[in-house]
């Protein structure tokens, strides 16, 4: 029996099977509102075969996008847009399919070109905005320098993820995940290679993660306790002075400790000349740790394309969980296919019944090789 189709649960909530799509930007929503393009992306994923869909990373507040072009959840208007994708999702979506979306903040890395603009910071004739960090450091050469953070930013901010969250379950999501890596400002607060303060709100572990932390617990607290709530982690810096996996297992113990029910451990984005050494799975034994050291339900993600590779997996015990971004725009019925090759069921819509395998004997030759 296939381990990757069998039944998950994320705390309260039931996933079908231990396929994820992951959170992939689109860089496309107006003023934070998702749009027609949003509308058929989570439409089409909802189909895919995926127990669970993940949101795109979603503003908390507009100060928070990573481009203009990023969604947010910020505002009525916001809301109302979110919730008419969610709701058309949800009516095309394979029978036990869950819905989470990503909230965070783009910290330092705000204030950006979207990736077909160059990906570099706004010039002052495109409407740039300033950005807040742990430290008054710039991203890279040519970005932005951040105004550090205050006392009152940190109110602010976290009571922004506690309002998206709040708008999330009024949207109907059945799971919340707190942006906490790529680099992005929860990160940014926890690594030491961005965050050089030596005030309580920098130095030691401890009062680099404290922060992020409340935020979690505020959100955690907040959000009923039918709907999931866990989080995206960084299993490593990819510096030596940066976070090591380690630390990504104290993080996650202690967001267990809050009543989190999960983690997604991804890695890297702190700074942009880090070079990472990129491989099929290569994030898989960052998941591993963790999941051995802090016990909490645990999702692996990054460069996780065939469905024998996401087998091992989690038949191994490494991840309990597998996300998938890119093999999904590539094919978005991935999750149909890995069912066909791994002998597991899915229900399929009656309307495309006709593609199993068995009623058409042109389907090894339309699958991807």
């Amino acid at each position: 029996m296939s381990q990757l189709f069998t039944p998950f649960d994320i705390g309260p909530v039931r996933l079908p099977n231990r396929i994820v799509v992951a959170p992939m930007c689109q860089y496309s929503a107006d003023d934070g509102c998702v749009n027609d393009w949003h509308l058929q992306h989570l439409m089409t994923m909802a189909m895919s075969g995926a127990g669970l869909v993940v949101v795109e990373a979603t503003a908390v507040e507009r100060l928070g996008r990573i481009t203009h072009g990023c969604v947010g959840l910020y505002s009525d208007a916001n809301e109302r847009a979110m919730k008419r994708v969610l709701d058309a999702a949800r009516a095309v979506a394979l029978p036990g399919t869950k819905f989470g979306i990503q909230i965070g903040h783009a910290g330092r890395k705000g204030s950006s070109e979207r990736p077909w603009e160059g990906g570099a910071a706004l010039k002052d004739n495109a409407d740039p905005w300033t950005t807040v960090a742990a430290s008054a450091i710039p991203f890279d050469d040519n970005w932005h320098t951040p105004r550090e953070l205050n006392a009152q930013d940190k109110v602010r901010i976290g009571a922004a993820f506690v309002a998206a969250a709040e708008r999330a379950v009024r949207i109907g999501f059945d799971a919340i995940e707190l942006h906490m890596a790529h680099g992005y400002l929860l990160h940014n607060v926890m690594s030491p290679i961005s965050n050089t303060r030596s005030d309580g709100f920098g130095g030691s572990r401890d009062n680099r993660f404290a922060w992020p932390l409340s935020i979690a617990s505020a959100v955690r607290a907040a959000v009923p306790a039918a709907v999931s709530v866990g989080a995206r982690i960084t299993g490593q810096d990819w510096s030596d002075d940066g976070l090591q996996v380690e630390d990504a297992v104290a993080l996650a113990s202690e967001l267990k400790g809050l009543g989190l029910d999960f983690v997604c451990v991804s890695s890297g984005g702190i700074h942009p000349k880090v070079r990472i050494a990129v491989k099929p799975g290569y994030q898989v034994p960052f998941a591993q740790a963790v999941k051995a050291g802090s016990g909490i339900a645990t999702r692996a993600v990054g460069m996780i394309g065939t469905a024998k590779q996401a087998e091992e997996i989690v038949a191994s015990g490494a991840a309990d969980m597998v996300a998938l971004a890119r093999g999904f725009l590539d094919n978005p019925r991935w999750g149909w296919h890995a069912a066909e090759e791994l002998g597991a069921e899915l229900t399929l819509p009656p309307q495309y019944a006709r593609v199993a395998k068995k009623f058409w004997p042109g389907a090894a030759l339309a699958r991807p090789r």
